[in-house]
């Protein structure tokens, strides 16, 4: 028989270096050495003011430093995401999302380095200002 991993206690990861979450969510959980970050939007992380009004490109950097501070505070780097899922409302917005996600991984993953996955979707997304949303898992350790 063998024996399975344990992984411990679920732990909320948290930081005023991303938007609180306004409804019943965490803004990230870690369980062992997986940690889930939940979808961030392009908020201010200390007004919680949507930023960037139809402008996706400035949206989707801020919405990936809202996911980085959360990996961060959950104790990884951008070199531990596995995976992104970006939410977009239009189709027409992916070249230029997708052309600061480039800038962004170039940023965060050394010359070399494994590039997360990723998925894209489009969606009508909870916020009438959002334009993106994403969100990330890692694995620790």
């Amino acid at each position: 028989m063998t024996e399975q991993p344990q992984f411990g206690e679920k732990t909320e990861i948290r930081t005023d270096g991303a938007p609180a979450p306004a409804w019943m969510f965490s803004q990230g959980v870690r369980k062992g050495p997986i940690l889930q970050v939940s979808g961030q939007g392009p908020q201010d992380p200390v007004t919680a003011e949507y930023l960037h009004p139809g402008d996706v490109g400035a949206q989707t950097r801020r919405t990936l430093e809202n996911v980085k501070a959360i990996v961060e505070a959950g104790g990884g780097t951008i070199e531990d995401v596995v995976m992104f899922r970006v939410y977009l409302t239009k189709r027409s917005d992916f070249p230029l999302m997708n052309e600061v996600y480039a800038q962004f991984i170039e940023e965060n993953i050394k010359p070399g380095g494994v590039k997360p996955c990723r998925t894209t979707i489009f969606v009508e997304l909870p916020q009438e200002p959002m334009l993106v949303e994403i969100d990330a898992q890692a694995v620790l350790g």
